[in-house]
């Protein structure tokens, strides 16, 4: 389909239209899919976090692009590499992140998809290194990250989650670009 940006074998990925609001607040509105964060989200707040996408990849060329189900069409979550610059000793970076639909999980498809996002990052849009954040709690991102062959660095209180005792110990993960 001529509107990816790039694929993998099961899914594509391209920029965000505001039509993909209603197949990612229903993703985000899922109390399992949000097990590892504070709340659900509305969907207001997925609507803003849509608008922020589009700005990051108009701005950035990257961002945690809609992943498309290539069998289907479907918008079944979200998969990329996003630029943060919160305050934290590691920032600014680029990290990489996903949230998928709860009836894709299990088939590989967060790391397939992510695994496509990192070689699209290193060889075409040449970063050096992309990081991954998650609470500790989270083994399945966790697992993910270990797949993709990240390197632990270190544990660290979140600041965005002080106020959220049980989410704001987190593990951060990274990658490096290999040869060139």
């Amino acid at each position: 389909m001529s509107d990816f940006i790039f694929s993998s074998d099961r899914l594509g990925f391209r920029p965000w239209t505001m039509d993909d609001v209603a197949a990612m607040a229903v993703v985000s509105a899922d109390p399992q899919v949000m097990e590892y964060f504070p709340s659900t989200q509305s969907r207001e707040v997925t609507e803003g976090f849509v608008k922020r996408m589009i700005t990051q990849y108009e701005e950035h060329g990257l961002c945690y692009f809609p992943a498309v189900l290539l069998a289907t069409g479907e918008v079944i979550g979200f998969i990329g590499v996003c630029y943060q610059d919160w305050e934290a000793d590691f920032l600014p970076a680029y990290d990489i992140g996903w949230r998928l639909r709860v009836d894709t999980w299990g088939r590989g498809l967060a790391t397939e998809g992510a695994r496509a996002c990192l070689d699209y990052a290193f060889r075409q849009k040449g970063l050096e290194k992309i990081l991954s954040m998650a609470v500790v709690q989270n083994a399945p991102s966790i697992r993910v990250m270990e797949k993709l062959g990240m390197t632990f660095v270190k544990n660290f209180e979140h600041p965005k989650l002080v106020n959220e005792p049980e989410f704001k110990d987190c593990v951060l993960y990274m990658s490096e670009r290999k040869g060139s």
